[in-house]
């Protein structure tokens, strides 16, 4: 797994870094790899988190080129893709999107509890972190006021993502370093 560095101009090894730190720096950011899963539904909305979020990586030196998009039917289908990417050695970090709403077949909460629950075990038996972009509004219909909120509203989901992306790697890197000492 390739290693990054991230220190602001006033903070040591030792302290946690502030993912809206604008000062962070990513040091090796050119060995990163991201992997980022994208549910299809809600299409037009979902890939607004992925653009801010390649916006935010890129402030720190990791460019577009370093995130393997791949886009899976629904959120169901996250998981699965998660281990398989996890697992592959190829990333240091995973990161899944998708917008899950109330209707169709199943419960929004079921899948959601799904999801999430999945993602998770899949960070903690592979060691490769997995962030969730995966958001399970209360209501959501299918009207114009729903759609532009959402619209907007993963923008910055997305660069809250983009910020523990960075957030995350850092402190593995440190926690490494530390482990090895």
């Amino acid at each position: 797994m390739n290693q990054i560095n991230a220190t602001s101009d006033n903070q040591s090894a030792a302290t946690p870094l502030h993912g809206t730190d604008d000062r962070l720096t990513v040091k090796g950011a050119a060995d990163i790899r991201v992997a980022y899963i994208e549910a299809c539904w809600h299409h037009d909305i979902v890939e607004r988190a992925r653009r801010s979020f390649a916006q935010k990586l890129a402030t720190q030196g990791i460019t577009e080129n370093q995130i393997d998009l791949f886009e899976v039917p629904g959120s169901l289908e996250i998981p699965l893709q998660t281990k398989l990417l996890a697992e592959s050695g190829n990333y240091d970090i995973v990161v899944a999107c998708g917008l899950v709403v109330d209707g169709g077949i199943y419960r929004h909460d079921f899948v959601a509890a799904t999801v999430i629950d999945a993602m998770m075990r899949v960070q903690l038996d592979t060691n490769v972190p997995v962030l969730s972009v995966v958001l399970t509004p209360k209501e959501f219909h299918e009207s114009k006021e729903h759609h532009d909120f959402f619209y907007d509203h993963f923008v910055k989901k997305g660069e809250e993502a983009g910020n523990a992306c960075l957030m995350t790697l850092a402190n593995l890197q440190r926690l490494k370093k530390t482990i090895s000492a």
